[in-house]
């Protein structure tokens, strides 16, 4: 049986790099109920498609709660291990939305650092590719890098996944 993670742990990767399946089995390793906070929005046909893969993954033992923008708070009131997934399309949400991000990030902080764990979080790692050409995009990779780093921080394990491969970059104890 995997050993469960430590009480906090940051998964990031790029575009099916496996982070999400990565960051399941974590979870799974602890005794449920499982709580997936999902922030996807389906403004698309292909968008509702990949929610509904993400969700055909998982068993019927994970309650799923749908948080675009309210992850803080759904983080304060969950028990048990949880699964936040994504943080990079939270703070997407935020950013169409017109919220003060520095504000919401503190507020994640707090809420992620009262979490009583295990609590696993996925983002996008958007930063290793080119400077984007328009503000908008370069707003929203500078606020998703600055993000990973102060969650990275409070981290107990960072584990980047490529290629469907887990490489612990901030090792961490387990819990």
């Amino acid at each position: 049986m995997p050993q469960p993670p430590p009480r906090m742990t940051l998964v990031l990767g790029g575009a099916r790099s496996g982070k999400s399946a990565y960051a399941e089995g974590l979870i799974e390793a602890c005794p449920g109920p499982w709580l997936y906070l999902a922030t996807a929005q389906a403004f698309d046909d292909e968008m509702v498609a990949r929610i509904a893969q993400h969700r055909a993954r998982r068993s019927e033992a994970w309650r799923t709660r749908d948080v675009p923008r309210a992850l803080p708070e759904a983080i304060t009131a969950s028990e048990g291990p949880v699964l936040v997934d994504c943080l990079t399309l939270w703070l997407t949400n935020l950013i169409l939305a017109e919220s003060d991000v520095a504000a919401a990030a503190e507020q994640l902080l707090a809420a992620c650092a009262g979490a009583p764990g295990p609590l696993v979080l996925v983002g996008n790692e958007v930063g290793l590719g080119i400077v984007p050409d328009n503000a908008l995009a370069r707003r929203f990779r500078d606020a998703a890098g600055r993000l990973h780093q102060q969650l990275a921080a409070q981290a107990d394990r960072v584990v980047l996944t490529v290629a469907g491969l887990p490489l612990i970059v901030k090792p961490g104890a387990s819990a």
